[in-house]
């Protein structure tokens, strides 16, 4: 059984995606960031940078924080969506290392300063939309050459969609952005019956 500490959010949805996809037992817990149950101090032991997602392995005891680590040990755990081929496993772990370390970061930036600050910040708007459609280019480009992410479907592809559903509309409302690619990716993601389970957790 895996407890999984989540909450409405991309990041969180990773994690329900993959479990949904891997079959795994699990409770959900949801911590509300909107009203900072993350810095409460049982949360912290569990994730010590006051981040959702986290889970907690019943089986063995195991906590695991951040997103990428959760999703390559549910991986490795179930034996599903991470190649074990060498050139599979490098594919896969590349992408997935891409939307952690650019995509979301990006697409959360913008997210940002378009809809959260009291300050109108040109600057930083024009900045994240440039980045954040060159990164849409990138995964277009990817997505015309294969499939999906790593080649097969893995959880660079479970990292990547929550993100990128939550922000094509409005990408392609300011900057125009036409990505035909990831359009057929999304739809080809959205359904499956996992993902769509996933996209609903938690229930709030």
């Amino acid at each position: 059984m895996i407890d999984l500490y989540t909450w409405t959010t991309p990041n969180g949805r990773k994690i329900s995606i993959a479990l949904e996809e891997m079959e795994l037992d699990y409770a959900v817990h949801p911590v509300n960031i909107g009203k900072d149950e993350q810095f409460a101090p049982d949360f912290l032991k569990i994730s010590p940078n006051n981040k959702i997602p986290a889970i907690i392995d019943q089986d063995n005891g195991i906590s695991v924080f951040e997103s990428a680590a959760i999703l390559i040990y549910l991986a490795e755990k179930s034996g599903q969506f991470l190649p074990t081929d060498a050139a599979g496993r490098a594919k896969t772990l590349e992408w997935l290392s891409w939307q952690i370390a650019g995509f979301g970061p990006m697409l959360g930036q913008l997210g940002h300063f378009t809809r959260f600050t009291d300050e109108h910040v040109p600057y930083a708007i024009k900045r994240f939309t440039d980045e954040s459609v060159r990164l849409y280019g990138v995964m277009e480009k990817r997505l015309g050459e294969a499939e999906y992410l790593g080649g097969d479907y893995s959880i660079a592809d479970m990292a990547t969609y929550p993100w990128s559903v939550a922000a094509y509309d409005a990408l392609k409302g300011i900057a125009g952005l036409e990505s035909p690619n990831v359009e057929r990716w999304h739809s080809s993601l959205a359904a499956r019956p996992a993902v769509d389970r996933g996209m609903k957790i938690p229930e709030v």
